[in-house]
């Protein structure tokens, strides 16, 4: 661990528990931030749990402007509802920040436990898919009246699509390790598509799409549920929460919840776009949204969805030519076979576009 668990006890002195600290943990399998749970009592014999994080500062280069981000968003998400699970809370330090900042450099936070909750990696059911496509609308629907060009911006060009395709011409171009003449016909099926990368962007400047707090990582780990009814409570994992769209949250999820096989899968005759998971998730995230998205901006939730998907076939693709220096690969060709189900799901989508439309058109 990048942290160990003498810095965590130590920083858990700093933020205003209730109770005596009783234990701490690693908690969860995270990839990103060292996450602990932290256990108190009180002397009644009522116990608390925390969950205390260590922000990876290799990813998130300005931890201070991204919990600005997450303070500003969570204080605005509690002005709409009462239930104390609908909303993560933030833990203050002992002299009120939102974070904490030890003599080693590392922020860390602090948040409070959401109890009976259920965490799931993928969809055991089509209902635990439109739950997660449930709570993100909502998000958009409490969002919906909050500045999002306030927010920091804290990873630059984020979902900026042609600037992500002018990064991948340009791996092709430099073709650092000597892999492009192998995968021409993925560097071809992608400069092919090149109109369509500013279709979203456009929209923006044409006034049809409009910027809004966007979640950035709409995958259904990032929802919690009750672990009883499994009904959506709230979304968590907010850092990278920015000024963005709302098609393009919704597409991230499309492109990782509605794919027939993993990401890597290598046989791509696997892998599709299951059209009945796309009108489960189209249904629950515009119920969710509760009718705070135009119609116009609803019919751009298909062009979400392929802009998202494109956007990481071609980012997987700049990565494997460049030598796999962003995404962590565990074999050589990882990153090659991302590339190409995102590819396959694209074309896929293509292929039933008259019905992603129609299927929005519905709703």
């Amino acid at each position: 661990m990048r942290n160990s668990l003498e810095l965590a006890v130590n920083a858990l002195k700093h933020f205003q528990l209730t109770g005596i600290l009783r234990g701490c943990s690693p908690y969860g399998n995270g990839h990103i931030n060292d996450t602990f749970c932290a256990i108190t009592e009180e002397e009644s014999g009522v116990v608390h749990r925390y969950i205390l994080q260590a922000l990876n500062q290799n990813v998130f280069k300005q931890p201070d402007k991204v919990m600005e981000n997450i303070a500003a968003v969570i204080e605005h998400l509690h002005t709409k509802t009462d239930d104390p699970r609908a909303v993560m809370s933030l833990v203050p330090t002992t002299d009120g920040q939102v974070f904490y900042l030890d003599e080693t450099g590392v922020f860390w936070r602090l948040y409070d436990f959401v109890e009976g909750s259920l965490c799931l990696e993928r969809p055991e059911s089509n209902e635990d898919f439109y739950q997660s496509a449930l709570a993100f609308g909502r998000f958009q629907r409490d969002l919906s009246d909050f500045p999002a060009e306030k927010l920091n911006e804290t990873i630059v060009n984020f979902h900026n699509t042609p600037v992500r395709y002018q990064n991948f011409l340009a791996a092709v171009k430099a073709d650092k390790m000597g892999r492009a003449k192998d995968v021409q016909k993925e560097i071809d099926f992608i400069i092919e598509r090149a109109a369509f990368y500013s279709v979203l962007m456009d929209a923006n400047k044409n006034g049809v799409l409009p910027l809004r707090v966007s979640h950035n990582d709409t995958k259904i780990n990032n929802v919690l549920l009750d672990e009883n009814t499994r009904s959506a409570l709230c979304v968590i994992d907010l850092d990278t929460i920015m000024p963005g769209f709302s098609v393009t949250d919704f597409g991230d999820s499309i492109r990782f919840g509605a794919s027939t096989a993993a990401e890597d899968e290598k046989d791509l005759d696997k892998v599709w776009m299951d059209i009945s998971l796309f009108e489960t998730y189209a249904k629950g995230f515009l119920d969710g949204c509760g009718g705070s998205l135009p119609r116009e901006e609803i019919m751009l939730l298909p062009e979400g969805a392929k802009m998202m998907t494109i956007e990481c076939g071609m980012r997987f693709l700049a990565d494997y030519l460049e030598g796999d220096t962003y995404f962590r690969i565990h074999y050589p060709t990882q990153n090659l076979d991302r590339c190409r189900t995102q590819l396959k799901l694209v074309a896929d989508m293509e292929s039933k576009w008259e019905q992603m439309k129609d299927i929005v058109a519905k709703q």
